[in-house]
């Protein structure tokens, strides 16, 4: 029987200090004080330039699963554009040039959609602002088509967004077309009657009418409605997209574009009924290597000697859990955007819930992922686990904090059982999280706060007379190496905190 090695992502479980604003320090986690209390611990970084992206960006989920599992500092998309952007090679992209040509060419427009914001999770307005520049110069009809965030920014900043958009748009000839939150154009869950809604606004015109964007963001507010969950509305009539058009998504972050991208370019696609006629598609990113009739501007950095790929070149055999929500950093982003398997490698993937928001439910699916993760351990099947239960990242997104205190101590009471399982085979767990989350609810001047944190996350290792040291994400790779007694390669530089 094999003594597992548990890699366990408490997903926005952040270190902050104790207040009533902390659903963290304001839950009862017995199982996470006595391991705390009895093991060996250390604080890791997973923002900013730890991870890759700007000083002062906070992290995210994304991000961090790419950090953990490279076992090296990952320079992020938002960098990576923004630099280019910078540097000018963004106005000579051949994919972007390539949209512009065919909509051209056509006599069609070009169609810019994203999320309007400056969170930096999953898009950034500074390349919005360059991508109308470049659309401007190119004297064809641009369509801008605004997903407002209300996540990773504050809930109700959605309208000035809009507003700084329409300056945009006044300056380079584009137009707002259509607005609609988050909540229906980037949703993961297969929720096709979300995605149906969002598409119908943006590809058919098919919305209710609304002249003014901002009047129409803050109508939402006031029929108590946040950004996220505005319902999609057009402000110009007649506005579709057709195969002489060319579509440009602007996200960077590939999970949360994927579903709406289906729509429009998989003929297979089933999800709802609808014509199938694909424009010029161009993705930001890589959003699925297996995504038909598109075109990427910017393709995925090439990462050799991750985690998941040394032990498997050493024959070791390992298992990727969680819930849908988080399914695709444990498995995709883990692996450096890799879609395929190791060799050794299972995967077990928990539905998610289907509530409208997981305030709802904030125990998420975390007892069935745990359920499920104790009988891998038990099998004595797999050297190493990595695990990832969401609750405290997804009910903390939703400001609620009665809820995300339930979402502390859901997770607290799997923790517990995660290490009793292990406890019974000789196994060990390494706990941490990727990013801060429901630690800090509110802003400091009282606002909810539904974005991730800055803060530093916690690392606990289950094995008594070691010592841990402070580190970044980056570092539990090669840490987790020093546990199998294997040694680093070379690519990762990351280094071991084991003291």
């Amino acid at each position: 029987m094999k003594q597992t090695l548990l890699l366990a992502v408490l997903d926005g479980l952040g270190i902050a200090p104790a207040g009533p604003d902390n659903a963290v320090a304001c839950a009862r986690t017995p199982h996470l004080d006595e391991l705390m209390r009895n093991f060996p611990t250390a604080q890791l970084a997973c923002s900013g330039l730890a991870v890759g992206l700007p000083e002062g960006q906070m992290g995210n989920s994304e991000v961090g699963h790419v950090n953990i599992g490279a076992g090296r500092v990952v320079y992020q998309e938002l960098t990576r554009i923004s630099k280019e952007i910078a540097d000018g090679a963004f106005d000579q992209n051949p994919s972007l040039r390539g949209a512009l040509d065919h909509a051209k060419a056509h006599g069609g427009a070009v169609h810019v959609y994203g999320l309007l914001s400056d969170g930096g999770v999953h898009s950034h307005i500074s390349h919005l602002e360059a991508l109308l520049r470049l659309c401007g110069g190119a004297r064809v009809p641009v369509y801008l088509h605004c997903f407002l965030d209300g996540r990773d920014v504050s809930p109700t900043s959605g309208a000035a967004f809009v507003e700084h958009a329409q300056q945009l748009c006044a300056q380079t000839g584009a137009r707002i077309a259509s607005v609609c939150g988050r909540f229906y154009a980037m949703d993961r869950d297969n929720r096709w009657d979300r995605v149906e809604r969002a598409y119908r606004a943006v590809a058919l015109g098919d919305a209710p009418y609304k002249a003014d964007p901002v009047q129409g963001v803050r109508a939402s507010y006031e029929a108590g409605v946040t950004d996220e969950f505005v319902e999609p509305f057009v402000c110009l009539k007649d506005v579709r997209i057709g195969e002489s058009d060319s579509v440009i998504f602007y996200n960077f972050r590939p999970d949360r574009a994927r579903e709406l991208t289906r729509v429009f370019v998989d003929p297979a696609f089933s999800g709802f009924a609808r014509a199938f006629a694909p424009p010029y598609y161009v993705c930001f990113t890589q959003y699925d290597a297996a995504m038909p009739n598109v075109r990427v501007a910017f393709e995925p950095q090439s990462l050799h000697d991750i985690f998941g790929e040394y032990i498997a070149n050493r024959g070791l055999t390992q298992l990727r859990i969680a819930e849908t929500e988080k399914y695709a950093h444990v498995t995709f982003f883990f692996n450096g955007g890799r879609e395929a398997q190791f060799p050794g490698e299972d995967r077990i993937l928990v539905p998610s819930p289907k509530v409208a928001t997981y305030d709802l439910q904030p125990e998420m699916s975390a007892v069935e992922v745990t359920d499920r993760c104790c009988e891998a351990i038990r099998s004595g099947k797999y050297d190493v686990i990595v695990l990832n239960l969401a609750n405290c990242d997804m009910v903390g997104h939703t400001g609620v904090f009665d809820a995300a205190v339930r979402a502390v101590e859901t997770v607290d009471a799997c923790v517990g059982r995660l290490v009793e399982a292990l406890s019974e085979i000789g196994g060990t767990a390494l706990i941490t999280a990727d990013h801060g989350n429901a630690d800090v609810m509110r802003t400091p001047e009282g606002d909810v706060l539904t974005s991730h944190s800055m803060s530093p996350v916690p690392l606990i290792l289950t094995r008594r007379g070691a010592r841990l040291k402070d580190g970044a994400l980056c570092d539990i790779a090669p840490t987790l190496l020093a546990l199998l007694d294997l040694p680093k390669p070379a690519a990762m530089t990351g280094e071991s905190l084991l003291a």
